[in-house]
């Protein structure tokens, strides 16, 4: 009867037009939570470190805390909220509610995110992979806005995508859609990925394997002194002048150009907006597109970097928030 209730009295605040939404953006090392209202106007963010610890449970209790805040925050009450939705760094079951699992997260194997989430909160939640999320926000307000077929290139430490074919987001039937990392194209290994280990294309061209490239590249090299840069450090550093840091950047815009011709050629997507700390870097942008100004048959891919930046993830899951608000309306 409980249940029945608050289902029925759900129903009849979705039904308003007034009401609220949290997104939510589980990182490797930030938990970051958003409230907005049904026009998706963020109202107040909050944010947590997950590096010491980010089991699910004590994620969940953060979130928690987050949406507490937020709310005594910006003097809204509890029984505005309409939805929740969440994005993870790992292969997620959008259906299921189901996060699989994920490198990025310790203890995160078939954590049943949704369920944890409505348990916790009270409210219809959904979940999504962080990537997928991106692409729903650039897609919504961002570089892709109102673009139908589109692929988000993410590159940070890892290496994943959001693809949009007819205005829909690809999931797959094992919801590996996307997971292009595990690419081979010329430059990259040939060895098969391992289980739980990167695969060939983010070894090459995710942050570690670049910073890789950059140490075997300064390997007996005297008067080098930046052997710590970060990937986007190294590029800058090609723009200033030096010899190693041009190759390395001169490789990685060429791996890059080949993965994107080679999903370009297959989905014919009309767009790639490269999102991550690494993807959003200007001279790899640079790079990869004069690589490509040779590639021009069938059609030549075009690349922008993301409008929303980090908040991308963020954004996506207020918009994947407000469509499930949108569900209940039409249950």
């Amino acid at each position: 009867m409980e249940q029945r209730t608050r289902t029925q009295s759900s129903r009849t605040r979705i039904n308003a037009s007034s009401g609220h939404v949290i997104g939510v953006d589980i990182g490797g090392s930030n938990l970051r939570v958003a409230l907005a209202d049904r026009k998706g106007t963020i109202l107040g963010r909050w944010d947590a470190s997950t590096k010491r610890t980010s089991s699910p449970e004590v994620v969940i209790k953060q979130i928690q805390r987050g949406v507490s805040q937020l709310l005594k925050q910006a003097a809204v009450p509890r029984s505005s909220l309409l939805a929740v939705a969440a994005g993870a760094p790992g292969i997620t079951d959008r259906d299921a509610g189901v996060v699989f699992a994920t490198s990025y997260l310790k203890g995160w194997k078939n954590v049943p995110l949704v369920r944890l989430l409505e348990s916790a909160l009270h409210l219809p939640a959904v979940v999504e992979n962080d990537v997928k999320l991106a692409a729903i926000g650039e897609n919504w307000i961002g570089s892709a806005r109102d673009v139908r077929d589109f692929v988000f290139l993410a590159i940070g430490t890892g290496i994943a995508a959001g693809i949009f074919v007819n205005g829909e987001l690809v999931h797959g039937p094992d919801w590996v859609a996307g997971e292009v990392g595990y690419m081979i194209v010329p430059g990259t290994s040939e060895a098969p990925a391992k289980r739980g280990a990167p695969g060939a294309l983010e070894r090459t061209i995710g942050g570690d394997g670049i910073r890789k490239d950059w140490l075997r590249a300064c390997e007996g090299k005297r008067a080098i002194s930046a052997r710590d840069l970060t990937a986007t450090g190294i590029f800058y550093h090609a723009l200033a002048g030096n010899q190693h840091a041009k190759s390395v950047l001169e490789q990685s815009a060429r791996i890059l150009a080949y993965a994107v011709y080679n999903i370009s050629a297959v989905l014919n997507s009309s767009l790639f907006v490269l999102g991550g700390g690494v993807g959003m870097s200007g001279p790899l942008l640079a790079a990869t597109q004069r690589i490509l100004e040779s590639y021009t048959q069938p059609s030549r891919p075009k690349l922008v970097t993301s409008a929303l930046g980090q908040d991308a993830q963020l954004i996506g899951a207020i918009r994947l928030a407000l469509d499930k608000v949108e569900s209940q309306i039409h249950l």
